[in-house]
């Protein structure tokens, strides 16, 4: 047994295919337990959650008068909706956990290089995430009201929980994956698939991008709520760009001092 444990762990030797399958059912089980532990501390968590959930719905009854609610449409509704609360909230609190796991189960096919900078682009991505999603429920007050706002004279906001539920899941994941594109673009910068030069020739087709996403993602009336997401959007894509071209530099300078470098332009020439 002792044997075979040495022989496992032994980078220099390929683990056979049931190794494989039970380390990934071994790493699926301790995800899994973490989630269920975070969809517990959900469970506790979703009476103030909701609260705050709900918040900027009621401000349009107090604020403006109209009468705007969330409405459980079913029996079963509110037993439903504090369950896929409950796991949403699990699912953020456990993610270190099941990260580290999926991270652990991929090490050992990279190499130290390419540990290195996956290291780095996961401890980048989820700050970047986290924040985004941070910004997303400051901006929910502001599209709540600029979407409300389009309600007729004598109407009421009567809003089934499960379409409130998804619109600000939607809302956050979205503003969470913009915050993380820049580390892609960095990413593909060190697999050589993207250069600096590039990103640089495309800067005007980005910031039209990152206008129509901050509309999108954040529809309210005035444009300084647009431009808290645009700003803080921008800022990341030009510090992508500088760290690809610092990166290509670099590249340049290794690949020079090993004789292996071709100047672009003679390649258009050719």
């Amino acid at each position: 047994m002792k044997k075979n444990q040495k022989r496992t762990r032994n980078p220099d030797k390929r683990m056979p295919l049931t190794g494989h399958l039970l380390e990934l059912r071994n790493r699926a089980i301790v995800a899994a337990v973490a989630l269920v532990l975070g969809g517990v501390v959900g469970w506790f968590l979703y009476d103030p959650v909701l609260a705050l959930l709900q918040a900027p719905i009621e401000s349009i009854s107090l604020e403006e008068g109209r009468t705007a609610e969330v409405n459980f449409a079913s029996v079963a509704s509110p037993f439903d909706m504090k369950l896929k609360v409950s796991l949403f909230i699990g699912v953020l609190v456990s993610s270190p956990v099941w990260l580290w796991q999926v991270w652990a189960f991929i090490v050992p096919g990279l190499t130290k290089q390419e540990r290195k900078y996956a290291v780095g682009f996961m401890f980048a991505a989820i700050p970047l995430f986290l924040g985004g999603a941070a910004l997303a429920w400051f901006a929910l007050p502001n599209a709540v009201t600029a979407l409300t706002s389009f309600t007729p004279e004598g109407s009421t906001n009567i809003i089934p929980a499960q379409d409130y539920l998804s619109f600000v899941m939607i809302i956050i994941v979205t503003f969470g994956i913009a915050f993380v594109l820049p580390v892609l673009l960095v990413a593909l910068n060190m697999l050589g698939i993207l250069s600096a030069d590039m990103i640089r020739k495309s800067w005007r087709w980005i910031i039209v991008l990152i206008f129509v996403f901050a509309a999108i993602a954040s529809p309210a009336p005035d444009a300084l709520s647009m431009f808290f997401l645009v700003i803080p959007m921008a800022l990341l894509f030009l510090l992508a760009w500088v760290l690809c071209f610092l990166g290509d530099r670099r590249r340049k300078k290794r690949m020079i001092a090993e004789g292996t470098w071709v100047d672009p332009a003679d390649l258009e020439d050719d």
